[in-house]
């Protein structure tokens, strides 16, 4: 059986023309921590991962990978006391 390789995709600018009005324009920890605990609960349940995989580590590992190697389809919902929000894609944000 022949394995798979690890494709890892190449770290990009922020997307062009899109700019972050709400909050700083990169992810936070919070936000980090939040990502990686509801995908890791998603795969922990025998959700298929986005990433090959050549050695299966465990879920949070492989929620941890697939955040770094921007493979998850999710935005990050901002919002401001006054009511304002801003719906914002992960590829947005700087790491």
């Amino acid at each position: 059986m022949p394995q798979a390789k690890t494709v890892k995709k190449a770290k990009q600018p922020p997307m062009s023309g899109f700019v972050v009005k709400v909050g700083p324009p990169k992810l936070t920890r919070f936000e980090r921590a939040r990502i990686v605990g509801a995908r890791s609960l998603q795969l922990a349940m025998g959700a298929p991962a986005f990433v090959p995989l050549d050695v299966y580590r465990g879920p949070i590992q492989t929620a941890m990978l697939e955040l770094e190697a921007d493979a998850l389809p999710i935005s990050i919902r901002r919002s401001l006391p006054n009511g304002t929000t801003q719906d914002i894609p992960i590829a947005a944000l700087t790491k």
